[in-house]
């Protein structure tokens, strides 16, 4: 009695469970009669945007703020570059002098006098300072094809993340809705005596399953999206429908051909090379700074009727600072050390990008097989043993342990080998960032 008691509150429970389920996620056979609400909110609402990667890539080039910052980091040090370029100010000084001795005053000794005087950078500063900030708009242009580069990868991902998740959700769909017959006829069959109430039980488990799997697809699909639309720069309210499929395209790149066009192409080898630059013409800056410069100033004196026998006066003039204690020591020194850490960290970064190369590479020649296993026949394989239990149980020839083992095997393969997929696209990504141009084969 207390066995029979308890079976049927297990049974009541899941009932519940599937009940309120069923109401929250119509399954597809259901669908139509939700069509034209979904007709009617798709008119009334904002219209979907339809993108495909390359698309998505140009919108986030042309709306992304990371974008848009790092390239006004680009005109920042343009505008560094015309100040280099530009010489030091004349400096304009008027007076006026008197005598106040023997008797003369203001009135009878007064002069007027105006002077202008301007400086001559010698030992080439104007043109090591130019150098200096081309190299530094040269620097910045890299990094924002570097900030381009590693952002992209960004969008790539997040894109076919969405593509994961919705690969997901339609599977979990589908065998929501497979179970869903199922559970349909054992019912019946469960009404007739024909099965047990525990199998019936077992079904009713699962189908609340793989509805937890469609509603965990859901949000996952949900939160990519939202990612996304944060690098695009959209409002929350767009829809996106993505045209671009999540597909295996088998490459076979050449590694060492890789390694060279990582090493030649990555934006930031180059920052950091135009950096190396940079520093190597900032030292040679402050070594030109020992070399003092000149000041050469011209000026007219004007004096009143009263003054002296000479009433107009010319004056040239000639300014050297002695270097007898500043020789610019702690700026070459410290120009130096400044050569020496962009040495050092362009050698990081060399070593960093072969490696990453390498790493990305391997990756994505073991994900390679396994999808090619996958595709090889595993995954029809997985699809044609669950239909051919199913038809069996449907004869009485196998159980409904039988049947549930079948149907989470074919579940399991065919959920790896999306993730393989998803795993093997995003594997192509990392090995395109890395060497930083698209992999054509």
């Amino acid at each position: 009695m207390f066995l029979e008691d308890r079976r049927r509150s297990v049974c009541c429970v899941t009932a519940l469970i599937v009940g309120f389920l069923t109401l929250h996620l119509v399954p597809a056979h259901s669908a139509p009669s939700a069509a034209p609400a979904a007709a009617e909110d798709s008119a009334t609402g904002p219209k979907a945007l339809r993108l495909s990667l390359n698309e998505a890539l140009a919108l986030f080039i042309k709306q992304n703020l990371d974008v848009l910052i790092a390239k006004f980091g680009i005109e920042y040090s343009r505008g560094q570059e015309i100040t280099a370029a530009l010489f030091p100010n004349p400096v304009a000084t008027i007076g006026t002098l008197s005598s106040f001795t023997q008797g003369r005053t203001a009135s009878n000794s007064a002069a007027l006098f105006g002077q202008v005087q301007q400086l001559f950078e010698l030992a080439g500063k104007r043109g090591y300072r130019i150098e200096s900030a081309a190299y530094g708009s040269q620097s910045a242009e890299a990094a924002f094809e570097d900030a381009v580069r590693q952002l992209g990868f960004t969008v790539k991902d997040t894109y076919y993340r969405i593509q994961l998740a919705q690969r997901r959700l339609t599977l979990a769909e589908e065998n929501r809705d497979r179970f869903g017959r199922i559970l349909d006829i054992n019912t019946i069959r469960f009404k007739k005596g024909y099965i047990a109430e525990v199998d019936l039980i077992r079904i009713r488990l699962q189908m609340v399953d793989f509805q937890s799997q469609v509603i965990q697809s859901l949000q996952e699909a949900e939160v990519a999206r939202g990612d996304l639309r944060q690098l695009l720069r959209l409002s929350p309210k767009t829809v996106l429908e993505l045209t671009t499929e999540l597909d295996f395209r088998r490459i076979d790149p050449d590694i060492g051909k890789l390694r060279t066009l990582a090493l030649d192409l990555r934006p930031d080898i180059k920052a950091r090379r135009f950096t190396h630059s940079q520093r190597e013409s900032d030292l040679k800056l402050a070594k030109a700074y020992r070399v003092p410069d000149v000041t050469i100033g011209a000026g007219y004196t004007v004096q009143g009727a009263q003054g002296p026998d000479n009433p107009q006066q010319w004056a040239l003039n000639l300014g050297l600072p002695l270097p007898l204690f500043n020789r610019n020591q702690g700026g070459i020194r410290q120009a130096e050390v400044a050569v020496q850490t962009a040495e050092a960290d362009l050698n990081k970064t060399l070593n960093l990008v072969e490696n990453e190369v390498e790493v990305a590479y391997r990756n994505l020649m073991q994900s390679r097989r396994l999808v090619e296993a996958y595709v090889g026949g595993v995954l029809d394989d997985a699809r044609a043993t669950f239909t051919i239990v199913e038809r069996a149980y449907e004869r009485g020839g196998a159980t409904i342990l039988d049947l549930l083992d079948a149907a989470r095997t074919s579940r399991t393969i065919q959920q790896n080998y999306i993730e393989a997929l998803f795993n093997y696209q995003r594997n192509v990504l990392q090995l395109e960032s890395a060497v930083g141009q698209e992999i054509a084969s």
